[in-house]
């Protein structure tokens, strides 16, 4: 087991022109599990394939452990990666992707078929030993990618979007034995991927990226409820937040939000924070979890209440999804399973004011 430590690690092309990864400190604690989350093209993989070695840095530092891997050769830093294609040689059997790493390294007999069928009994995949890899489904091949991983017992796991390709309900069934597998091995794992929904249910921290450039490190629940940026805030979270722009004003000394066709009050917490900002445009984010029918709550009043045209209802069961509309903005709301309002028809909603977000619209940081 050990500690990851990247130190202002950059990577750029073109002469240093364009920057991929652009100054990334990052400290990852031993036995813990680390998720780099973002869109496509921000930066994450990028990242990890410098810890991996498969990347040339083109500044900074990466330390596993105590030792500086720089100019380490992959094989010798110690760490075994996942990728999203599997990366198994179809022409070998199960036992044989498994078991070819540790033939490299020159173990013995005894040993590769001791590790290869412990790996095998943890991922349950014992009986596929035999079969080659066009003879397994999806799922089944991304086990054995991660057997021939287990088999080398590295200081640090290193998964490239390694879900990507299966389908949803077979994610979500992987997901847990990555669990499972983390709790049993007791190592440091980096994950990376652009589902938020992995992101969430999986990391000890987030590692939120945008253009090459760490926006946020916390803990998955801090981040929801606590955004670093107006960024942060739009993409972790499903449904995504709702987000308004309007002023903030001041009226027989209480303070309110005007949306245009809409006013909600401010909680006194939140106004003494946007004071600076009356008479001002801000972004107003809500989720669609804290927006209620004002039928089914009874903290409703008319200073967080507004009338709304409902548009679209989608029932998913466990809740509904109401798509709503302003006059100005179309914005979400997340209510019970049995809430299911007329289509096209007015109705109200009602705000929890105390969970809103105000984020500046220029550098588009958190207010509030």
């Amino acid at each position: 087991m050990a500690s990851v430590r990247l130190e202002n690690l950059c990577k750029t092309y073109r002469g240093g022109v364009v920057k991929a990864v652009d100054s990334v400190n990052l400290d990852v604690k031993d036995k813990e599990f680390i998720v780099l989350v973002g869109p496509s093209g921000c930066g994450k993989s990028t990242t990890l394939r410098m810890i991996a070695g498969l990347e040339e840095i083109s500044s900074g530092n990466i330390w596993i452990g105590d030792k500086r891997v720089n100019d380490v050769p992959p094989k010798d830093r110690d760490i075994a990666m996942v990728f999203q294609n599997y990366a198994l040689y179809p022409h070998m059997t199960v036992f044989e992707n498994m078991a070819f790493g540790l033939k490299l390294r020159n173990y013995p007999k005894l040993e590769i078929e001791k590790r290869v069928n412990e790996a095998a009994e943890i991922l349950n995949i014992h009986r596929y030993l035999g079969r080659r890899p066009r003879q397994l489904s999806g799922g089944e091949r991304q086990r054995v990618a991660l057997g021939r991983a287990i088999v080398r017992k590295p200081r640090v796991f290193l998964f490239d979007e390694p879900l990507s390709n299966l389908d949803a309900k077979m994610r979500v069934t992987m997901r847990t034995e990555i669990h499972k597998l983390r709790m049993r091995l007791q190592t440091t794992f980096i994950y990376v991927t652009h589902d938020q929904v992995e992101a969430m249910t999986m990391g000890d921290r987030i590692v939120v990226m945008k253009n090459g450039v760490i926006q946020q490190c916390d803990e998955p629940m801090n981040i929801y409820d606590n955004p670093a940026n107006k960024f942060v805030a739009s993409f972790i979270g499903t449904p995504p937040i709702n987000l308004m722009k309007g002023h903030i004003f001041k009226k027989d000394k209480k303070y309110y939000f005007d949306e245009g066709k809409f006013r909600v009050k401010l909680v006194d917490e939140m106004s003494d924070i946007l004071v600076p900002y009356a008479g001002k445009e801000v972004v107003f984010g809500i989720r669609s979890e804290d927006i209620y029918d004002k039928l089914f709550v009874s903290e409703a009043s008319p200073e967080n209440t507004i009338r709304v045209t409902c548009e679209v209802v989608e029932p998913l069961g466990s809740d509904v999804h109401l798509y709503l509309n302003s006059g100005k903005n179309s914005f979400m709301a997340r209510v019970g399973a049995h809430n299911r309002p007329e289509v096209n028809r007015d109705m109200e909603v009602v705000f929890d004011m105390r969970k809103v977000h105000f984020f500046d619209p220029k550098t588009e940081t958190t207010i509030i």
